[in-house]
């Protein structure tokens, strides 16, 4: 489920590829870095290469051909996007997670809420050496799809695939609590209906940005 909120335009893009000889699955939410055309076409362009890639290698891996497309379609600086990427095994196993910028992702095991990701933003970064940031660095990403480096790249893995999976853009879990996101998840019957009510709850809350959602049953 994706809105456009109050922006001009949406620059959210989803996008998922699972490999027909593997059966392997790979999930991606990107968000353009701005209110532009540019930053759409980065963002589809991003999330649609990093999960065919991904598929075949790595989720770190789909972020870095990601980034190549990227540089090679669009020299523009405009055009960029942050990004995360799930690699789902066709069997219980870990999730390989990458991700740049402020995408996240959950897992909700049948217990636990857990937020797989750390954001990548200036605020995140004065918390690490213990200083309280103000509120306009939370949306100041420090990497994206066009400039992180490979070891900048977000990665974690999970100890097993089974659960659902919320992929989200920040116009979904910032105005959203932990409590409200674990609710959501726990309280709704399928993926289809959980993205709906967690963006349609984003926007309740004073949410204005592109606001997007992308749930995963597994197992």
């Amino acid at each position: 489920m994706s809105r456009r909120g109050l922006r001009s335009l949406n620059a959210d893009a989803v996008s998922s590829w699972t490999d027909p000889g593997t059966g392997t699955s790979a999930f991606v939410v990107a968000d353009g870095v701005g209110d532009h055309l540019p930053a759409a076409r980065a963002a589809r362009t991003v999330a649609a290469v990093a999960a065919r890639t991904a598929t075949q290698s790595s989720a770190a891996d789909g972020i870095l051909a990601a980034q190549a497309e990227l540089l090679r379609q669009f020299p523009e600086k405009e055009a960029d996007a942050v990004l995360v990427v799930a690699v789902v095994p066709p069997s219980d196993g870990p999730c390989d997670i990458a991700w740049v910028g402020d995408c996240r992702a959950y897992r909700w095991n049948g217990r636990v809420l857990h937020q797989i990701t750390t954001d990548h933003t200036a605020a995140e970064y004065f918390r690490s050496l213990g200083r309280n940031p103000a509120r306009r660095f939370e949306h100041l990403v420090i990497t994206s799809a066009r400039t992180v480096t490979p070891e900048a790249i977000g990665r974690a893995t999970t100890g097993s695939s089974h659960g659902r999976f919320l992929l989200s853009t920040d116009g979904v879990h910032k105005p959203l609590s932990m409590t409200e996101i674990k609710e959501t998840l726990v309280g709704c019957a399928t993926p289809a209906i959980t993205a709906e009510a967690l963006v349609e709850g984003a926007l309740r809350a004073g949410g204005s940005d592109n606001t997007t959602a992308l749930v995963v049953d597994c197992g």
